[in-house]
């Protein structure tokens, strides 16, 4: 009897352990992210990294001149409102001297002197669609207008909400490295959100007279997709051809 005993107790013993093993939640290994870098024709470096198939800059433009070496023209922050809504030609302007990258109006996204580093473009919003369907957001999301997704925005947005305003609900993870920060926003009529809680892309793709562009918010944790008015000053994120 007392054999019968100590067998019955180590077979439920050895059940209790291939439970125990078996329902062990498997911990997921975290992200392994490839990192590079691109050089503008000023010599100025930027961090990049790979997201699905698609190689993005880590960080906004900040270039003053185009791939000939064309000047681009500098609408300073503190000018009238007019004189960033009057300008015709590529132009752009700088918050905080340039922290994030400049704000440009699309018109230098058009330019044929190109403005992104050789070997790279401007995304289109095809592209931005892919980046945001590879983090996560479900297909119907990415075709729709407005804030689109769950939590994508966080994803994107640098570790800890280094450099967003505390407290907000857009609390960074970084999850791909493409370390998003609030660039900042110039309207067409030469306004400027000075507030340091928003950021803006342009795409290079247009709906007639307008430009489609992405947009991320401090209190929010999705992102925004929109075409507007190319008057805007905007930052760029430039992606590998």
């Amino acid at each position: 009897m007392r054999a019968k005993l100590n067998l019955l107790s180590l077979i439920t013993t050895i059940v209790i352990c291939v439970c125990l093993t078996g329902c062990k939640k498997k911990e997921t290994p975290p992200r392994v992210i490839e990192t590079s870098t691109v050089t503008d024709i000023e010599g100025r470096e930027y961090k990049t990294v790979k997201i699905g198939n698609q190689w993005w800059m880590a960080e906004n433009l900040a270039v003053t001149r185009f791939n000939d070496s064309t000047a681009i023209n500098f609408v300073d922050i503190s000018s009238s409102d007019s004189v960033w809504a009057n300008t015709s030609g590529a132009a752009y302007t700088s918050l905080n001297n340039g922290q994030f990258g400049n704000l440009y109006n699309y018109a230098a996204v058009e330019s044929i002197e190109n403005i992104a580093p050789v070997g790279w473009h401007i995304p289109t919003d095809e592209e931005w669609k892919i980046l945001e369907h590879e983090i996560g957001m479900a297909h119907e999301e990415v075709e729709a207008l407005g804030w689109r997704g769950e939590n994508e925005a966080i994803k994107l947005a640098a570790l800890n909400a280094i450099g967003w305003p505390g407290g907000a609900p857009l609390f960074g993870s970084d999850e791909y490295g493409f370390n998003a920060k609030p660039g900042g926003c110039r309207s067409f009529s030469g306004e400027t959100n000075l507030q340091g809680n928003i950021a803006f892309w342009w795409s290079a793709s247009t709906d007639g007279n307008e430009a489609w562009y992405r947009y991320i918010d401090a209190n929010q944790t999705r992102i925004f997709r929109q075409h507007t008015y190319k008057g805007y000053g905007m930052s760029i994120r430039c992606i590998k051809d």
